[in-house]
Parts: C-alpha cells; sequence; structure tokens
C-alpha cells in the first residue's frame, strides 16, 4: 500500500493540473450549453492567447497575471465578432455547418500562427515561476497553486453572473428555449455572440495561468483542447459544475496515473476512465438523461 507521503502530493498537484482543464472545459461546454454547438476552434484560440501572453511579457515585461486583464477582455471582444460576423452568418443555423466553421476557422488560425512565429517553441523565465509553497509533505509550484484559486474565482463570479444578471439569465432562457426566448424580446444573435466571448475569455484566462510554466508554439493548445473535450462529456454536456468538477478528477486521475504508469502514459488513465464513464453514464456526471 503507497504511503500518504506519496500520495497526498500527487492528489494535490493532480487538483491543481485539474484546475487549468476545468476553465478550458468550462469555455467550452457554455458555449455548448447555449449554442449546442462543437466549438473546434477552441484549441487555436487557446494558442493565440498564450502567443497573445507571451509576447505581453517578452515586449513589455507585462506579467502574465496582470496581462489578463487586457488579454481576456479582448479575447471577449474577438469570440464576439467571430460568433456575430463569421461563424453565425456563415452557419445559418446548422449544426453541420457551425462544425465546418470553427473546423475552418481553427486550420486558419492555426497555419496563421504557423506562417507568423514559424514552429519555434517559445517560455518565458520569470522569477516566481520556480518557486514552491510546502504544505504538509507535499511541494506545490505557485503558479499551479495562484491558477488553481484563480479557477475557482473564475468560476464563481461566471456562476453569479449566469444566476444573478439580467445578460446572465438572457443566457439561460437561450440556452433552455431558443424559440421562447426570440418571442420574449431576447436578441438571441446577440446572446449567442456573448456566450461564444465569454467562452474564448475563460481560454485567454487559461493561457495567461499557463504561460507562466508552459511552452507556447501554434499547436499548444491542441493537448488541451483534446483533454477538455472529454472533461465536457465527462461532465454533463452543457453543465458548467460537470465542466468544474470533471476537470479536477481528470486532472487527479492523470497524476495518479504518470505515478503508476510513468510521465509519457499518465494520459490513458484518463481515456481508460473515460470509456467506463460512458460505458456507465452516457450522459456524465451532471448531464440530463435523454
Amino acid at each position: 500500500m503507497l504511503s500518504p507521503v506519496i500520495l497526498v502530493p500527487a492528489l494535490l498537484n493532480g487538483l491543481m493540473t485539474g484546475a487549468i482543464y476545468a476553465l478550458i472545459a468550462l469555455g467550452l461546454t457554455l458555449i455548448y450549453g447555449v449554442l449546442h454547438i462543437i466549438n473546434f476552434a477552441h484549441g487555436t484560440l487557446l494558442t493565440a492567447a498564450m502567443f497573445a501572453a507571451f509576447f505581453a511579457y517578452a515586449l513589455v515585461g507585462l506579467d502574465p497575471y496582470l496581462a489578463v486583464l487586457i488579454i481576456a477582455p479582448l479575447f471577449f471582444l474577438i469570440g464576439y465578432g467571430l460568433q456575430r460576423f463569421i461563424i453565425g452568418p456563415t452557419a445559418h443555423g446548422e449544426d453541420r455547418n457551425y462544425l465546418l466553421v470553427t473546423l475552418g476557422l481553427a486550420i486558419i488560425i492555426e497555419n496563421l500562427l504557423l506562417y507568423v512565429f514559424r514552429a519555434d517553441t517559445r517560455t518565458i523565465n520569470l522569477p516566481y515561476a520556480f518557486d514552491v509553497i510546502e504544505i504538509g509533505t507535499a511541494f506545490l509550484a505557485v503558479p499551479r497553486v495562484i491558477a488553481f484559486v484563480a479557477v475557482l474565482v473564475v468560476a464563481s463570479v461566471l456562476w453569479i453572473f449566469m444566476q444573478w444578471t439580467d445578460t446572465g439569465k438572457a443566457i439561460r432562457a437561450v440556452a433552455k428555449e431558443k424559440l421562447g426566448a426570440e418571442l420574449a424580446g431576447i436578441d438571441v444573435a446577440h446572446i449567442h455572440a456573448v456566450t461564444f466571448g465569454l467562452g474564448t475569455a475563460c481560454v485567454a484566462i487559461a493561457a495567461c495561468l499557463l504561460i507562466p510554466t508552459y511552452y507556447v508554439n501554434p499547436t499548444a493548445g491542441d493537448a488541451f483542447v483534446l483533454i477538455a473535450f472529454t472533461i465536457v462529456v465527462l461532465g454533463g454536456m452543457g453543465s458548467i459544475l460537470g465542466a468544474l468538477v470533471g476537470g479536477l478528477f481528470v486532472g487527479v486521475v492523470e497524476s495518479f496515473s504518470s505515478m503508476f504508469l510513468g510521465q509519457s502514459l499518465g494520459q490513458i488513465g484518463i481515456f481508460v476512465m473515460f470509456i467506463v464513464m460512458l460505458l456507465v453514464r452516457p450522459s456524465g456526471l451532471f448531464g440530463e438523461q435523454a
């Protein structure tokens, strides 16, 4: 039997990693819950935000945790514009068109990043990047602790926004019954764009939390979004709580899998668990039964 000296650090580090996964999945599930589409451009938007955070530090010395105050609103506007003026008008309300348009955007953005920045891998060196906090027998990296707390704050703010603001109530109304919301006078196209913008802002925040300890290249977001898709299905399609809980759970599973199978094979445990979940509960942890 493994000692708590080994298990506790693995659990805590898994939760730290899972928080970032949860934030990326949060944006993805928010878009699906309202627009009922799978956003294939999610990963490339994450990569673009990571480049923005990288150059904010490299060119003007702006700390990534401060850069989030600029990058998150900027990417909200980018997401709003993409949905309002490109994705929505070109999809014409057809699900298959949404898939093709977002896939096309993903290819365009990724190749544009590759053309401009080449395939070089970039990192930044921050003075606190290798600082640790000692909690019992566990040593937790300071950037991971900051990211964990930030994700909980973002998730709480998003929940309050959805529950108590007029825009949040309109988003929930459109998610529940689009035609009824439209008849009630809600501008559905605007609400779709706001939702897409919020989902894009979530990946922008995740990018700023990742860049202190992670690299960036034109395909950096792909690995994260694959896990995010898994979390969205695991937690329940369209469930914000499911994305948060699922992300933390996946982080812990990955951490323990890495401990037993090795770092390079750590993600095997995620997909084994994912397959088991689909067999036992196809609707996910918090999804509604058909």
